[in-house]
């Protein structure tokens, strides 16, 4: 098993290490140079792609590859890899036999903090999440065309160590908005590199929900982790006169609880279920600034 992951970044570097756990050799992809020489160090073997070609060296790479995994959002333009390479997608991996889409949860749009499956109607707000649908239903067609089972990811708020209502709080940046009625998913950035592995190694295609057990208000998040801390959690600030970005303002613009029912239903168990205990085992095995 030789897998290939398009932009390796937090996500990507997840799905690295379960594929690696369970043997296989591991290929990805950045942007920055700097970001190569950590892919690199992690026994990666890393390549630049910018988005615009293919370099000799990341065909090479491509063509012995089994299993693709693309977490790089698209553009208006569409998906890149797609616009690129998906028309001659199987000379460039004829060893091809999975692949997995990184898409996002905001592709549901708002449906006022009721349960959406895989089966809900998307009604994405934002330009970014109509793009990722978009996305998401040109790498379904390219895996029809191809014979090759196409995994469609969606992943809810991801979070982990390195990156988590801790490392905010103990940089001061931690915000506890409260907005009336509103809930956020959340999946530990583990449990998505175990769902990548535990799809391909079924040749799974299709939808699948990755979010954990309990979709929740935001502002409980940073309580839990102030607790664990031993700190006063931040004021509370009402979500209505609060200063935020457009981008941050938008989130809040959806509301939803994600099912992961048909993911579990497949035989897939979460590593972290809920954002308690996940919260109480990174912060009890100290890895939370990693």
């Amino acid at each position: 098993m030789k897998l290939m992951i398009f932009g390796c970044g937090f996500s990507g570097m997840a799905i690295a290490k379960a594929f690696a756990a369970a043997g296989a050799s591991v290929g990805g992809t950045t942007r920055s140079r700097n970001k190569l020489d950590q892919l690199r160090a992690a026994g990666i073997d890393g390549h630049i792609f910018d988005g615009e070609s293919l370099s000799p060296e990341l065909m090479a790479a491509m063509h012995g590859a089994t299993h693709l995994v693309q977490s790089i959002a698209p553009r208006e333009s569409g998906d890149p890899l797609v616009s690129i390479g998906g028309s001659s997608l199987r000379t460039l991996m004829p060893g091809l036999q999975w692949i997995g889409y990184l898409s996002t949860v905001g592709v549901y749009g708002d449906h006022k903090g009721a349960w959406v499956s895989e089966d809900t109607a998307c009604v994405p707000v934002s330009g970014r999440s109509k793009e990722r649908l978009e996305a998401e239903q040109a790498w379904s067609d390219l895996g029809a065309a191809l014979n090759v089972p196409a995994a469609i990811l969606r992943l809810s708020g991801i979070y982990g160590p390195g990156r988590n209502a801790f490392v905010n709080l103990e940089r001061g940046t931690a915000r506890r908005l409260v907005k009336k009625d509103q809930v956020f998913n959340r999946i530990r950035v583990e449990d998505i590199g175990g769902s990548a592995l535990f799809l391909s190694q079924r040749k799974l295609d299709g939808i699948y929900n990755v979010t954990d057990d309990l979709p929740g208000p935001p502002q409980d998040v940073i309580v839990e982790a102030a607790h664990l801390m031993g700190v006063e959690p931040p004021a509370e600030q009402a979500f209505e006169t609060a200063e935020l970005t457009p981008m941050a303002r938008s989130f809040y613009g959806e509301n939803k609880r994600v099912s992961n029912a048909k993911l579990k239903a497949a035989g897939f168990a979460f590593a972290f279920p809920n954002y308690p205990m996940s919260l109480a085992q990174m912060w009890q095995d100290g890895r939370w600034k990693i």
